[in-house]
Order: C-alpha cells, then structure tokens, then sequence
C-alpha cells in the first residue's frame, strides 16, 4: 500500500465503529514485540483540555533535554499529526510503512475470537510501535475516550493526569459526573502518582477513592490560593498580568508565558508541569525553571482557540462539549468585538444543546454547517437547536463554506468563531479561508 492506500484502509476500520475493552489491542501490541514498554510514559485523560496538557508535558520534556514522542486525539489538518517525535509528525512513508507491518497482524486477529482492530487501535499501535523505533525516552499519551477502557491504557504509565471532567460520550461513559470519573480514574496504575484539575466534588470522591485504592499519590491543581493546613498535596496557580506562577508542593515556577492562548490553559500548564516534576523526581533529574518556562511557550497545537486573522478576528477552537462549550463562552466573552458570528458543526455522540446554549446565546448569528467527517451531526438538527437560543440562523455546507460566508457577511471589528468539533475545525483550513494570507 502506498500512503494513500493506508489512509483509506485505515478508514475502513470505521466501520467497525467504536470497540472498548483492551484485550484485542494488547494481543496485537505483543504480537508486535510490545513496544510500548520501552519508554517511560506520562498519561493524559479528562473532558477537557487532555490534548493541551500532553502537548505542554511532552513541550517541557523536550525542553529538558529529552527524545520525546507525543500521541494526540484528533488530529485537526493531517492525519498525522496523531502521532509525533520532538514536535514533528511521522512521516508519511513511516506512517504508510506501520500500516503494511501492523494490517497482516490485524487480518490474522481478525479470525481469532479478538475479531477486528478498529481505528482507534491501528492509530494507537502505530503510534506505541513508532515511538519505540526512535527510541524515544518519555512520550506524552493523550487518551481517546473515557480512560479505562481506552487502548492506549494498556501502556505501563510513570504519571497520570486527569484533566477537568464534565459531560461527554455520556452513552459510552455513562450519565453522571461520578460514572464518567470512574472511567477516567481508570488510567491510575497501582502506586503510579496522578495529578488532577477536575474541581466538581461529585467527579473529586471517585478520583480519590481510586487513588487511595491504588496506592497513587494524588495531586490536585487549583487556581486558589493553596490552603496552609490542606490534606492533598496541591498545585496552585496565580496569575499576575500577562504571566503566572505554578507552585507545586516541592518548587516555584515564575514568569511563565502560553502560546496557547485563553485562561484555562493555566490549570492545563499547571497539570503539565506537576506531571514532569514527578517524572523529574522518579528518575532523578532536575527540572529547571527555564526549561518550564521554555516548554510551556512553545507548547501548540491546532485547533485552540487558534487565532488566524484579523480585522474581523477569526478563532478556530475544536469545543465539543458542555464543559469546552462553557469554557470557550467565557473566553470569548471577555474579547472585544462588536458581533459574533457563529460558524458550528457537530459529529454524531455528542451533544447539541450542550455545546449551542453556552455559546448561541451570544451570536449575532449562528452559521449551521455539517463536517465532512462520516459521522458528520446533520446540519438540520445543529440549525434546529441552535434556534433556541439565537434567532438568525443560515444552513450552509461545507464548513469551509459556512466560515466563507461569515467572514463575508463580517465587519472589521466583528468576531468570526467556527467551532463544535476538531473535525469541523480541520475542515476549515486557514490557508484556504484566507489564500492570499
């Protein structure tokens, strides 16, 4: 198979759809030899904020002078940015190649009472198997839904993080806060130190309960002031102007700076930071303030509140939940602009109201548009509810042509945010909204 071939026998395992459990995934990691043991691991789960956080942990590493690989989900432009090796995407005849050794391991799997490997896993394996080829020395793993039953769990970790949990995939994780905890908190490993920004106490007894089961030191990170007589060992985080501080239990990191833009992203730096002290602390090396400070401004993704014009400004951020949805509304509620024009798709599995409320009620007008992803939310069931809560709604599809539009019908001193999924997000690329740019 050429690169092209890959990618589509790749997408072919959708069919499959989603296939939780970890049995399948570790029989094909040993029939490749488990690469995955070969690297110490930092591992990432949460509603929110789980891609920021392990690109900021892989970011610092390298900063310390480490070999680092980077598993991310999703991926927002090209199929490979999922899996990285000091910041760069594999390669695509690395790629194509992984998918030619790893395809006869899958169609032999097949036959057995494992059945077929689903997408999901094919990207995992591809990503555990290539980082052992570089002979990386930490990779940063972003998990991919819930935590327990995710295949990137079947990974030996050295840290956990759970990022801030809210609703999502509530018909997979279940539909509470506390069920949806209890699948995340499954990434804890026995004595394996986790570190937490989840802040609901409903979300908080689980994760501590888990830990405490475990035998894992957990870490909580706060944007308070730390408690002088508190129990749990906490993170907090302090702004001062434009930069922060990040105090841990055992140092001080000042001055710090985010490429990565909105106020969230401090809990994530902060997450970032207290999971590379502890990985510094296990295998006895030290973490300097500048490479803290290095590590986080360098840190970036897609996707993120990504600015990418102005006069009108232009934001592409991959919300896709109540908890991002609340999130993004807040942040763009303390910008400047005269009118938001809303450009929104979704994917199948999440939902509607909770992305729209937060963020509908304060358009101008509201652009319903459907990715081109296969599981792509009909654009009549976006247009529909986001009629709810603003009354100047427009179908227009793609998004690519959605975001056209808006940037049109757009004054200078206008805000343009297309937003409601990584997928919707990917399919409006700023070098084709903006050619001449």
């Amino acid at each position: 198979m050429n690169y092209e071939e890959a990618v589509n026998y790749l997408q072919s395992l959708h069919r499959f759809g989603i296939k939780l459990g970890n049995d399948r995934i570790s029989e094909l990691m040993r029939m490749l030899g488990s690469p995955q043991y070969r690297y110490r691991i930092a591992h990432v789960a949460g509603t929110k904020g789980k891609g920021s956080t392990t690109v900021m942990i892989a970011s610092i590493l390298r900063s310390s002078g480490f070999h680092v690989g980077g598993y991310y989900s999703p991926y927002v432009y090209d199929l490979c940015e999922r899996v990285q090796v000091d910041g760069q995407n594999i390669p695509r005849e690395d790629f194509t190649r992984l998918v030619n050794l790893i395809k006869p391991l899958i169609d032999d799997l097949r036959e057995t009472s494992h059945g077929s490997c689903t997408e999901f896993e094919l990207k995992t394996a591809i990503g555990l198997k290539y980082f052992a080829e570089r002979e990386v020395d930490y990779a940063a793993i972003e998990v991919g839904i819930g935590g327990r039953l995710d295949a990137t769990n079947i990974v030996a970790s050295d840290v956990g993080v759970i990022t801030n949990i809210g609703l999502d995939h509530t018909q997979i994780l279940g539909d509470t806060l506390a069920k949806i905890a209890s699948e995340k908190a499954g990434i804890i490993k026995e004595g394996v130190p986790i570190i937490t920004a989840a802040d609901k106490e409903e979300a908080l007894a689980v994760i501590r309960s888990v830990a405490k089961e475990k035998g894992s030191t957990l870490t909580f990170v706060s944007s308070s002031e730390m408690a002088a007589d508190a129990s749990d060992p906490v993170i907090g985080v302090l702004k001062d102007g434009s930069e922060f501080t990040v105090q841990t239990p055992a140092k001080i990191y000042s001055n710090l700076r985010l490429s990565l833009a909105g106020e969230v992203q401090r809990l994530n730096a902060a997450c970032a930071v207290g999971a590379v002290e502890q990985l510094s602390m296990k295998f006895r090396w030290d973490l300097t303030p500048e490479a803290v400070r290095d590590g986080l401004l360098k840190a970036w993704l897609p996707g993120r509140m990504q600015k990418i014009h102005s006069h009108p400004d232009v934001i592409l951020d991959g919300a896709h939940n109540q908890l991002a949805a609340g999130i993004l509304a807040n942040e763009i509620a303390n910008l400047k602009f005269k009118r938001l024009l809303l450009v929104v798709g979704m994917v199948s599995g999440h939902d509607p109201e909770g992305v729209l409320e937060p963020i509908a009620s304060l358009a101008h007008k509201v652009y319903a548009t459907q990715p081109l992803w296969t599981r792509g939310l009909s654009v009549a069931t976006i247009a529909e509810t986001a009629r709810r809560y603003c009354p100047r709604v427009e179908c227009v599809t793609p998004p690519l042509d959605a975001a056209r539009k808006a940037v049109q019908e757009a004054n200078a001193d206008d805000l343009v945010l297309v937003t409601g999924s990584f997928y919707t997000v990917g399919d409006v690329r700023p070098w084709e909204l903006f050619p001449s740019q």
